[in-house]
């Protein structure tokens, strides 16, 4: 089961790593801040199990590859968001 701070935890990291998946991201992101946030929590999922199965999660020192991976994937995940994200639709 999920503590509280877990899954405090999780938002702040996917509010972090989302906002740094758009700065990343090439071109404009039209998507909303909420799906940003959830590409970060995909990011930091995703990236903490590549990490895992890399054997680089838990090192001595700041874990660079952890975190490396996490962006990576929270760039994707932006990237992926805001190409299935609908567009807003031009008033006539």
């Amino acid at each position: 089961m999920w503590s509280v701070s877990a899954i405090v935890g999780l938002l702040i990291a996917g509010i972090i790593l989302g906002i740094l998946g758009r700065l990343f991201a090439p071109g404009r992101q039209d998507i909303p801040f909420w799906l940003t946030i959830l590409a970060g929590i995909v990011g930091a999922l995703v990236g903490n199990m590549l990490a895992g199965w890399t054997g680089v999660a838990n090192t001595a020192g700041f874990d660079w590859w952890r975190h490396i991976f996490q962006v990576v994937v929270a760039v994707i995940a932006v990237i992926l968001a805001a190409s299935l994200y609908p567009r807003a639709r031009t008033r006539a």
